[in-house]
């Protein structure tokens, strides 16, 4: 028959379809239903949401799955993730058409619930969407707050190397034995400018539309930076027009000076810069645009922005602290741009950073880099070096698992007249040619042997840069090994945002750097904690009621070190 393939006694289990409810009651097919019914007999845990019961006689079928039945094949039932959820649930009344994906998917695939709050829900009975919660999905709601997910502070012990852990920022006593050093914080958050949600509104299936709205997210997104209060904010996909009326004053309100540099294409949002004026002055501001019309290669408008600060308050250091922030390329598939990019933007923060004994100021260095924890990008990043011969190019950010195209990295990546080396330092202009015909002479020779050089440079796959960096985060949690993760939303959940900064040679919370690279003047002293994947989606994901953007903010705080 059409169902030979099920087994026999799950065949015999859709002929037998009366069953017991409530160990008493014997449903029929004309008794209306208040909650869930469940199968007697081989399979207790298979259960159905109640249907409509107004016109409930009229209108229950037999699911086809349990009989071959053909009165039964036009039912508008629907079988769900049979073995995760162990459920059955009724279609979404507003889903008009079969290949549109109804708001849960997300959440039953990963092993979630839905976290929908009663105002999701009409007045007409007929148009509810129910769902099969098990006591432990029922309990776990109950015991959350209204649509958050707490995350803690973790702080490092200096001594043992170890890392505590406190509820509040404000519980830790690490900080109190050296009031005379320098101590501050520093955000990392993309905002999701509402041009791009909106472009891109596939991503946001999961979300009610009132919660995508500019004027619901704006106060959500500046209440958190008020509670969080950094004394820095790196802020990628600032819009142009919502910085300019409502952004830069609001932050301005509480104590920050601002600095933005927007995308130089259509695009209209790009980075700011904000730092407290009780904390920081300003040195330099450096903006740093990665599209050049006269390179094919750098076609794309995204920007960087590089900041020189000194501290305001006594700190017997004295020195300056370069702060840089920067939102590479999205495409998986243009490493080639990304690395180039990547490139621009350390050679600013090279020119930017030097102080007058050789060395390099302490350095951080925030964004969303759109590559995840140990692709190549990212260990070039951490590592100092990378060895790009034979890479594909699809393989440079690891957005992809399995990349199309095989195209591999061209050596060198970027043409000679971008200005920068393969060390990631703008190159020495040539000096002008003497009028003199001895001296033109010599500078001709010159001249051959910079060719020669240039030419061995161009047949190098290698990229350096000279900073030690460490990464705030450790993107895995040690207890279990699951990711952190840093956005959020109906496609996919990973790390792509990151707070890198040139740590001193006494910190523990280091990770292993560039060997050979010059050393930094910065300790962490503790981070705000990331989430799983899973504590995400128990709030529905990103963004949400509480959380207006589709990423997490990164928060660390530093001390700035003597040398």
């Amino acid at each position: 028959g059409r169902h030979s393939m099920l087994p026999r006694h799950m065949q015999r289990l859709g002929r037998d379809w009366i069953t017991h409810w409530n160990g008493s009651q014997i449903l029929a097919l004309n008794s209306p239903v208040s909650s869930c019914m469940r199968w007697a007999g081989h399979y207790p845990w298979a259960s159905f949401p109640p249907p409509v019961p107004g016109d409930f006689s009229a209108k229950w079928r037999l699911p086809p799955f349990f009989g071959p039945w053909r009165q039964f094949q036009n039912s508008n039932w629907q079988l769900g993730n049979f073995t995760q959820s162990s459920c059955f649930h009724l279609p979404n009344p507003s889903m008009k058409s079969e290949g549109e994906e109804p708001l849960t998917k997300k959440r039953r695939l990963s092993g979630q619930h839905d976290t929908s709050t009663p105002e999701e829900e009409t007045n007409s009975s007929n148009q509810k969407e129910t769902l099969c919660l098990s006591v432990a999905q029922s309990e776990e709601k109950q015991s959350s707050e209204k649509g958050t997910v707490k995350r803690h502070w973790e702080y490092f012990c200096q001594h043992s190397g170890t890392m505590k852990i406190f509820e509040n920022k404000e519980t830790d006593q690490s900080n109190t034995e050296s009031e005379a050093k320098f101590d501050f914080t520093v955000m990392s958050y993309n905002i999701l400018s509402q041009n791009l949600l909106e472009d891109n509104s596939h991503l946001y299936k999961h979300c009610r539309q009132r919660l995508l709205i500019w004027t619901y997210r704006f106060p959500n997104i500046l209440q958190e930076i008020k509670r969080l209060d950094a004394d820095v904010l790196c802020l990628q996909e600032v819009q142009e027009d919502h910085y300019r009326t409502e952004i830069k004053s609001s932050l301005e309100s509480l104590g920050y000076h601002c600095e933005y540099k927007m995308r130089t294409g259509r695009k209209p949002d790009g980075c700011a810069i904000c730092f407290k004026t009780s904390k920081f002055r300003l040195i330099s501001s450096n903006p740093v645009e990665f599209f050049r019309h006269d390179i094919p290669l750098l076609d794309r408008d995204n920007v960087g922005l590089v900041l020189l600060l000194e501290p305001v308050l006594h700190c017997k250091t004295n020195a300056a602290i370069c702060i840089a922030n920067t939102h590479l390329l999205y495409n998986p598939r243009r490493g080639d741009i990304k690395l180039t990019q990547l490139a621009m933007l350390l050679a600013e923060i090279a020119s930017v950073a030097p102080q007058k004994d050789g060395t390099f100021c302490p350095i951080i260095i925030c964004g969303d880099f759109n590559s995840v924890p140990g692709s190549p990008l990212y260990r070039f990043i951490k590592e100092g070096k990378l060895n790009y011969e034979g890479l594909a190019i699809g393989k440079v950010s690891g957005q992809e698992q399995f990349p199309r195209g095989r195209r591999i990295l061209s050596i060198p990546i970027w043409p000679k007249k971008l200005g920068i080396s393969q060390n990631c330092v703008y190159e020495i202009k040539q000096q002008q040619k003497e009028e003199n015909a001895g001296e033109k002479l010599e500078a001709a020779k010159l001249d051959n042997t910079q060719e020669i050089v240039i030419a061995s440079e161009k047949l190098s796959s290698k990229l350096q840069h000279h900073f030690k960096l460490s990464s705030v985060y450790s993107h895995y949690f040690p207890e279990t090994g699951i990711p952190e993760v840093t956005t959020c939303h109906s496609r996919s959940a990973v790390t792509v945002d990151y707070i890198f900064y040139s740590a001193a040679n006494d910190d523990t919370a280091a990770q292993p750097g560039a060997e050979d690279s010059v050393h930094g003047g910065l300790k962490l002293l503790g981070r705000l904690a990331l989430l799983t994947e899973k504590d995400l989606w128990t709030v529905n994901g990103l963004p949400n009621e509480n959380n207006s953007s589709d990423h997490l903010p990164l928060l660390a705080e530093f001390r700035l070190i003597e040398r």
